[in-house]
């Protein structure tokens, strides 16, 4: 087996060092010894926006936020689903993620980012969610491993009742919030329902084949 490579190095706002590697045709981004993405397993991020897709209202122009790019399975397996006149904003806080997508991994990201029905953001996702009021008919949060973070301790608030609050305030009647996780986490379900939430959890795949370890989805409509 070939030896992996390290292409480049990144800084997350807190200071943690991202490692993008190469290894045989994949990529990987590490945090550490972690395996933070890797292009062989995106199959849960496509379900990540397939399910919610398939959860919208009938009959709305849907406008959906992602947070954030990751390795672009969410937003690329949303765009194949989504009609034209929908609208998807991602939010990438680390610019060399977006750039690496451009750069190195341009292959993966298959042009998604110069679709006309994106717009992206560079920035907190925490902070678009604020800034909104009734905007989003959903939003999809695959940020750090999941309510239980790794990379960046400022994401945990994304999860807290603060966070979720503004999360329900940024949706639009009847819209659904999504978030990924690597891992099970009953206290974060428990959160959502007592933030207004009808919770549901659902355990999918890591790889799109159906195999792979098994990770966690968070439909949250709004009551």
């Amino acid at each position: 087996m070939k030896p992996r490579e390290l292409i480049a190095t990144a800084k997350t706002p807190g200071g943690e060092e991202l490692r993008l590697v190469r290894h045989d045709a994949d990529h990987v981004i590490m945090v550490g010894a972690n395996e933070l993405m890797s292009s062989r397993l995106g199959g849960s991020e496509e379900a990540l926006a397939v399910m919610t897709c398939g959860r919208l209202r009938p009959g709305v122009v849907p406008h959906l936020l992602i947070g954030g790019y990751g390795m672009g399975f969410t937003l690329r397996a949303a765009l194949g689903v989504l009609g034209t006149d929908a609208r998807v904003t991602v939010a990438e806080i680390v610019p060399e993620i977006i750039a690496w997508a451009r750069g190195p991994m341009e292959r993966l990201t298959a042009g998604c980012l110069d679709d006309p029905r994106v717009q992206l953001v560079s920035g907190d996702v925490g902070a678009a969610i604020r800034q909104a009021s009734k905007r989003y008919d959903a939003i999809l949060l695959d940020v750090d491993n999941g309510p239980s973070g790794l990379v960046r301790a400022d994401n945990d608030g994304l999860y807290s009742m603060k966070g979720l609050a503004a999360a329900k305030a940024a949706l639009r009647p009847g819209g659904i919030l999504a978030v990924w996780s690597a891992a099970p986490d009953d206290g974060f379900t428990r959160r959502l329902k007592s933030a207004g939430f009808d919770a549901e959890q659902v355990t999918v795949r890591a790889r799109s084949n159906g195999k792979g370890p098994r990770h966690v989805i968070w439909f949250a409509g709004v009551r």
